[in-house]
C-alpha cells in the first residue's frame, strides 16, 4: 500500500439547507485536526502495522475521517487523572481476575463502527474474549499482539485541549456503534471535574445511576467518585474512590 500523505484540513461545523449551523465544535488545539480519510479502514490498519507508520503522536481513524494529534500530554488535567483511574481500577481488575485491562497506546479497532483508536484505557472481560466479542490481533511475526478488535466492555477517555470534539462527540458515537458497554468520560480542565460514567443505551450512551457524587459502574459492579485534591507540594492531584 502506498504511504498516505496527511495534510491539515480544518473540520467545519455542519450547516442546514439555509446555511444555519446545525452542529458546533469547540476549537481544538492547533496541533490536532481532522482530515478526510484517504484510505479505507482495512488500508489504515495495514498502515499502522507497517514501519512507515509514525512512531509519535496519536493517529486515529473514524469512518471517513482521520484524527491527528501531535500535542504533548498535560500533566495536571490529563496525566494525573489517568493515574488516579489506573491506581483504582487496575487493582480491582487484578483482584477479581475479571479480564484484561490496558492503558495508553493499546489500539482498539471495530470494523462495524469504522474506528481505529488508542483510548486512554480499555478493558474487556474474559467472557467477552471467550464469546469472541473481542480478540487480540497478533503481530505479523506472531510473537506479540498489536490490536484489540471487537467490542470492549469499558473504555476511558480523558479530555484534553486537543481532544474535545474527538472525545465528546466523535468517539461517543463511534463507541456506541461499536457496542461498548460503558464509556468513562472525564474532563478535568475546568474549575469542577466533570466525571461521567456512561452506559450504552438504545440510541446513545446514557448517564449511569447516581447517589450524590457516586456513580454506578455495571461493568465493574462498584460505585465510583472522582475527587480533586491538593498534594503535599501544593499541586493538584486526583483520587478515584470506590465502594
Amino acid at each position: 500500500m502506498a504511504t498516505a500523505t496527511l495534510s491539515k484540513q480544518p473540520r467545519r461545523a455542519k450547516a442546514g439547507p439555509n446555511g444555519q449551523q446545525l452542529e458546533s465544535f469547540e476549537d481544538d488545539d492547533s496541533t490536532a485536526f481532522f482530515m478526510p480519510a484517504p484510505m479505507s479502514l482495512s488500508e489504515f490498519r495495514q498502515w499502522t502495522y507497517s514501519d512507515a507508520f509514525p512512531k509519535t503522536g496519536l493517529i486515529a481513524y473514524f469512518g471517513k475521517e482521520i484524527f491527528i494529534d501531535m500535542s504533548p500530554e498535560r500533566l495536571k488535567s490529563h496525566g494525573s487523572v489517568k493515574t488516579a483511574v489506573e491506581g483504582t481500577v487496575i487493582p480491582l481488575v487484578l483482584k477479581r481476575k475479571k479480564g484484561k485491562i490496558f492503558f495508553d497506546r493499546a489500539r482498539v479497532v471495530n470494523v462495524k463502527a469504522g474506528v481505529s483508536n488508542e483510548p486512554d484505557g480499555v478493558f474487556a472481560t474474559f467472557d467477552s474474549f471467550k464469546s469472541r466479542k473481542v480478540r487480540l490481533v497478533p503481530t505479523k511475526d506472531e510473537d506479540d499482539y498489536i490490536e484489540i478488535e471487537g467490542s470492549p466492555d469499558w473504555i476511558l477517555e480523558v479530555v484534553s485541549r486537543s481532544s474535545v470534539t474527538k472525545d465528546k462527540k466523535t468517539l461517543r458515537a463511534c463507541y456506541h456503534r461499536a457496542d461498548v458497554k460503558e464509556y468513562w468520560l472525564i474532563d478535568a480542565r475546568g474549575e469542577q471535574v466533570d466525571f461521567q460514567i456512561l452506559i450504552r443505551g438504545k440510541e446513545d450512551f446514557v448517564p449511569a445511576k447516581r447517589s450524590g457524587a457516586w456513580q454506578v459502574s455495571k461493568v465493574f459492579g462498584k460505585k465510583f467518585r472522582l475527587r480533586r485534591i491538593t498534594d503535599e507540594l501544593g499541586d493538584v492531584d486526583y483520587r478515584l474512590d470506590v465502594k
